[in-house]
Order: C-alpha cells, then sequence, then structure tokens
C-alpha cells in the first residue's frame, strides 16, 4: 500500500522558519533508515503558504487566490511517500519519527493513495490503458539515481 505521510504546518512553519541543523541531522537518519527499509518513495518540504496559491473552481470560473492562507492547522509544511505493507507499518514508522517541529505541537497525518481498484467498474480497460500509459512516460523522465 502506498501512503502520504503529511506534515501538518505550525505557526513557525508558516513564518518560514527553518529547522535547525540537528532536526537537519535526525531528518536525515530517518530518511535514510526509510530509504534502507525500501519504504520511501519520496518527499519533501514546502514553503510557507505565502508563497503559494490556490485555484478555486465554483461554477465553471477559475478564481486565483494568493497565499498566505489563514488556517495553519488545515496547511501541509511537507510530506513523505511511503510503500508499506499497512497502515500499521505505516503508525509504527511514523511514531519513529523526530518531532517535526520541536518546540510547537506537531502533527502527522497518514493517508492511503487510492488504487486503480478502487475506482471499480468505472475505470474500464481504456482508462486502465491510458493511466498505464502515462505512469511508463513519466518513469521515462524521472532522473536516474
Amino acid at each position: 500500500m502506498k501512503v502520504m505521510v503529511i506534515v501538518k504546518a505550525t505557526k513557525n512553519s508558516e513564518a518560514g522558519v527553518m529547522p535547525s541543523e540537528k532536526l537537519l541531522t535526525e531528518m536525515g537518519r530517518f530518511n535514510e533508515e526509510l530509504v534502507k527499509a525500501g519504504i520511501m518513495l519520496g518527499g519533501d518540504g514546502l514553503k510557507p503558504s505565502a508563497k503559494g496559491k490556490r485555484i478555486r473552481f465554483s461554477g465553471g470560473k477559475r478564481t486565483v487566490v494568493d497565499g498566505p492562507f489563514a488556517e495553519t492547522k488545515e496547511l501541509i509544511a511537507g510530506y513523505w511517500v511511503w510503500q508499506v505493507r499497512s497502515m500499521d507499518e505505516a503508525v509504527e514508522w511514523a511514531r519513529r519519527c523526530p518531532e517535526p517541529m520541536p518546540g510547537e505541537d506537531a502533527e502527522l497525518e497518514i493517508r492511503p493513495f487510492v488504487e486503480d481498484a478502487d475506482f471499480g467498474e468505472e475505470f474500464t480497460p481504456e482508462l486502465r490503458a491510458q493511466e498505464d500509459k502515462l505512469r511508463q512516460e513519466l518513469e521515462k523522465k524521472q532522473p536516474k539515481a
């Protein structure tokens, strides 16, 4: 099962406070463990919402809204993408994570990705073939490690 582990934003992350060398070192070690275990597929930190934009869709219109966005508890400061056997395994790994926002209450959210089977009959063989073709194209464009 593939999951996204979302690091929720805090006042400090939204203010652009960068992590300390100590936290960067601890996170680097944790990421190394994830990679060696074959869990981590990707991940990054995100700049504060002041640097972002939202696109609102309503009645066929698209409206661009500039950040910052008010509700910190609904914002994301970073993420990982993990391949795990189960949600329980994802929780076990998340519990080992260094405290992501020292000095502040912090939260990780784990969300499974939608898989092809979740779409049921609506995901026709033609749509599946189209999706497979797009995935192959994306893989070709990925930089080689």
